[in-house]
């Protein structure tokens, strides 16, 4: 029995044994987190604006390489609001976080130092201090502009030489990129009035808001019944009222960032930025070691950064032929047209522009 006993001991002590040395099977962890992160200003993810431009960069490059993303909607205009949403992305796991907008200066200047090993996009804007005394760039920040101005000029002048001498532009707010489009607008109006020897008259307006809202909507129906024939509507999700008003009053819009051809029949043209290509570019530079920290650029007709869409279909007698030669003009910079586009740091108001053809009246 003691033999047994011992013969069963032993027995028990070599399996375990074997159990022990045997390979462990290696179980692969779930993914946690998200790798990439987009957090939207004060306008939503669906804005068909800044925001919805740059998330749909972010998400075909995420989509194209299996990467995993989110977007984060800050909780109040606020830069703690908007630090809080970048904060929680990076908790998240996010490796590459995209803030579309100006609004995001201050933000980034403070998590550019709290995330030191974070990338960041920042559109339409460089980080400061919320003061604009300080201005620094951090090598994990990409700082990305784009020239409002040269855009605004192009529809302006798609405008005029399609037969309409009867704008308004409703802009957002007098904030620096609307500010640019607005000033283009003027402008590019003004040379295509010129070229035809037409006069052209033109209400001009910053909303104070980017959401939409029934008071924008009567203002722009109050334009287009007393005559006004198009509005260049640099106003986020505002521009929806715009084309509400339009579609009400046999009116025609301009939209914005994006080509909103797809949200109004009454949209002619939209002054587009290149924001989804600039963030899938910026994403690819990154993957490829490659990410442009440090730096601030600004995207023009030259790189194909700004311009109107491919489809003429909605305009009258402006043709693609007439696109293109303008366009060429810009990027050659013919008789010095681009250079001499008037920006928001030259002059202080868009009545202050020097034109000759276009009489702005300025509205409060």
């Amino acid at each position: 029995m003691k033999k047994l006993l011992v013969l069963f001991a032993i027995a028990f002590l070599t399996l375990s044994s074997l159990a022990a040395c045997a390979p462990k099977e290696e179980v692969e962890e779930e993914p946690t987190g998200y790798e990439l992160a987009l957090v939207t200003d004060i306008g939503t993810i669906d804005d068909k604006s800044f925001n919805q431009g740059a998330w749909e960069g972010l998400k075909k490059y995420a989509d194209e390489n299996s990467v995993s993303y989110k977007y984060y909607q800050p909780t109040e205009k606020s830069t703690d609001a908007y630090v809080a949403a970048i904060e929680l992305a990076v908790e998240n796991g996010a490796k590459v976080v995209v803030t579309p907008g100006f609004l995001f200066e201050p933000a980034i200047f403070v998590a550019q130092d709290m995330f030191p090993e974070v990338k960041f996009i920042l559109l339409d804007g460089f980080p400061q201090d919320g003061t604009y005394t300080e201005f620094r760039i951090e090598d994990n920040v990409y700082s990305v502009f784009y020239a409002e101005e040269q855009v605004g000029f192009l529809a302006g002048y798609a405008a005029v030489k399609d037969g309409y001498t009867n704008l308004g532009f409703m802009g957002g707010m007098a904030v620096p990129a609307v500010v640019r489009f607005g000033y283009g607008f003027v402008q590019g109006a003004n040379y295509a009035a010129a070229e035809l020897g037409v006069n052209v008259t033109l209400k001009y307006k910053y909303l104070g808001g980017f959401g939409p809202s029934p008071d924008y909507q009567t203002e722009a129906a109050t334009w287009f019944q007393g005559g006004t024939q198009v509005i260049f509507a640099a106003a986020g999700g505002a521009g929806n009222s715009v084309m509400a008003a339009a579609e009400a009053n046999n009116g025609k819009v301009i939209g914005v960032d994006i080509d909103q051809a797809a949200e109004s029949t009454t949209v002619i043209t939209s002054a587009t930025k290149g924001l989804g290509i600039s963030v899938y570019n910026a994403l690819t530079d990154y993957y490829a070691g490659n990410f442009k920290g440090g730096l601030s650029v600004t995207l023009g007709v030259d790189v194909d950064g700004v311009g109107l869409p491919a489809d003429f279909s909605r305009f009258t007698t402006f043709t693609e032929a007439d696109y293109n030669a303008i366009y060429e003009k810009l990027v050659a910079d013919t008789d010095g047209i681009r250079s001499n586009i008037k920006k928001d740091t030259d002059v202080a108001a868009a009545s202050e522009l020097t034109v000759t053809n276009v009489k702005v009246e300025e509205i409060k």
